[in-house]
């Protein structure tokens, strides 16, 4: 006999426009004007190594958590797609959702601890639409990225312009959402296919690693992304120097950067003992230390994303 699920037909959804929301449209950050300051020499650093990457035409990765599209950093991102700087952006989820939000209605964020009291937190019917344009994408043999990028560019939402995923779609540069079952409030939802969404952020995580096969004298970027992001790296890493052995070819010279809010010092080289609480911080032991181990470089910077992220593309793109 199976266990007895859930009936999600019993949930009720509310309009999204009568959510409270913490952030709108109004983070998106001014790109004609400099950031404010913030002066780094790693900075400065990981700049050239792009540069370098772009002349070589290898691969240059920014993995993100969602933090980075709620701190209003898309224009930036945006416009180093559009100057050939970034081939790749990743993102988990939460990081779609937030996305969407933003080119439909200009606004985001819920406050967790007010609905979850109610019952109501996720439990929005226009983010559910998610659901239903990825499944119509991948049903067209499209990744997930780029199933919710064709349909926020497609769109007549009245912010597409800040959407990341729809300038990827516009630009043809892969965008790739790497989703876990059950992280998402649209998973949640009646209208989410579990096969649809695990088959698209499949090929998404394929497309990822492809990119990861390109990765030799590039750069793999990592803004706060604490589990996702060092994880999905990592397998893609593997995948891919399993085939350059097998071609007597070599992955190992190449830049990794991680940028995030844990201090630590600048003895990223080794990773940290397991008697260290800092060992189970994924970004240092495995994108700072142990994949550039033979060969490669990796560097942290310290800092919120709304510093490092426009002074990062402000050093680029001037």
């Amino acid at each position: 006999m199976p266990f007895e699920m859930f009936d999600r037909s019993q949930l009720k959804l509310k309009n999204l426009e009568e959510r409270e929301h913490d952030l709108d449209i109004s983070v998106m950050m001014d790109i004609s004007k400099p950031p404010v300051k913030f002066n780094s020499k790693k900075i400065d650093f990981i700049v050239e190594k792009i540069k370098m990457a772009k002349e070589k035409n290898a691969t240059v990765l920014v993995m993100m958590g969602a933090h980075v599209i709620r701190a209003g950093c898309a224009p930036w991102l945006i416009k180093l797609m559009e100057q050939g700087y970034i081939t790749h952006f990743a993102l988990n989820g939460a990081g779609s959702i937030h996305d969407f939000e933003f080119a439909m209605i200009g606004a985001t964020t819920e406050s967790v601890a007010k609905y979850i009291k109610e019952g109501q937190f996720g439990l929005w019917k226009q983010s559910g639409y998610i659901n239903d344009y990825v499944k119509q994408g991948v049903d067209e043999g499209l990744g997930y990225g780029e199933a919710l990028g064709k349909a926020i560019e497609e769109s007549d939402y009245p912010y597409k312009k800040y959407s990341l995923l729809a300038a990827g779609y516009r630009l043809g540069i892969p965008i790739t959402i790497h989703v876990g079952i059950g992280l998402d409030f649209i998973h949640q939802h009646e209208n989410f296919d579990g096969a649809a969404i695990g088959l698209g952020s499949y090929r998404d995580f394929l497309i990822y690693a492809k990119s990861i096969q390109n990765l030799e004298n590039g750069v793999f970027l990592n803004f706060g992304s604490a589990v996702t992001g060092p994880e999905v790296y990592l397998k893609a890493l593997s995948m891919a120097r399993n085939v350059a052995h097998q071609n007597d070819k070599k992955i190992t010279h190449f830049t990794t950067a991680v940028f995030d809010l844990l201090e630590i010092d600048d003895k990223t080289k080794s990773a940290p003992l397991k008697s260290d609480p800092r060992y189970y911080f994924r970004p240092w032991k495995t994108i700072l230390a142990r994949t550039v181990a033979d060969g490669g470089q990796g560097v942290y910077v310290q800092g919120t994303h709304d510093l490092t992220v426009p002074n990062l593309a402000y050093q680029l793109l001037k």
